[in-house]
């Protein structure tokens, strides 16, 4: 049975065809915050684009290349690279960030059948997917990023559930929720920008 993500996750962001507009457009928007600011270490100078290519995965067919925002200082001695937050990529990880997100999500409550469909349908490896629960439980929750954000849920979240609590906290099957939880996590997204800058 071949199955697309669209299919197995419902009615939602995920069934919009334009989700990769948005999600282009919201990157957009926080590239051009971080080249606004100018360089963050020598305070001079100016950011020149410096993109490179990604090419991430979904399981659905073999994507095109996709550029990744990034700038660098223009002052000689400086040169520092300024990588914005992203809603697209989740760091180094080869998938989609969206995917990331949804499939760890999708661990927490489904059959083994069922996520072994999944894992089928979108490429993904069973060593793969143990790899992202473990970060999500081990290293996403020692972050520094979560030990500030993790304060404006209330109640708390379940970190032994994460990315799935956090899906039930953003609503995220309601329309443009995934797009705010996605915009949530970008601050993970890049180790160039000081983390007090994105929060």
């Amino acid at each position: 049975m071949k199955l697309t993500i669209r299919e197995f996750f419902g009615q939602h962001d995920l069934a919009n065809p334009l989700l990769p507009q948005y999600l282009r457009k919201i990157d957009a928007e926080l590239a051009q915050a971080v080249r606004a600011r100018g360089c963050l270490h020598c305070l001079v100078g100016v950011l020149h684009s410096a993109k490179y290519k990604r090419k991430p995965r979904s399981g659905q067919k073999e994507c095109e290349d996709e550029l990744r925002d990034s700038f660098c200082c223009d002052q000689d001695g400086c040169r520092k690279r300024h990588t914005p937050p992203s809603v697209r990529f989740l760091g180094r990880r080869v998938y989609w960030g969206v995917v990331v997100v949804l499939v760890s999500a999708a661990a927490h409550g489904i059959t083994p059948e069922r996520m072994r469909v999944l894992r089928e349908a979108l490429g993904i490896d069973r060593r793969t997917l143990e790899r992202w629960r473990q970060w999500w439980q081990e290293t996403f929750v020692q972050s520094p990023f979560w030990k500030v954000a993790r304060a404006r849920f209330m109640p708390l979240l379940s970190e032994k559930s994460l990315p799935l609590s956090l899906g039930r906290a953003f609503q995220v099957t309601r329309p443009g929720q995934l797009r705010q939880l996605l915009r949530f996590l970008a601050p993970i997204t890049t180790g160039s920008i000081p983390l007090e800058g994105l929060m």
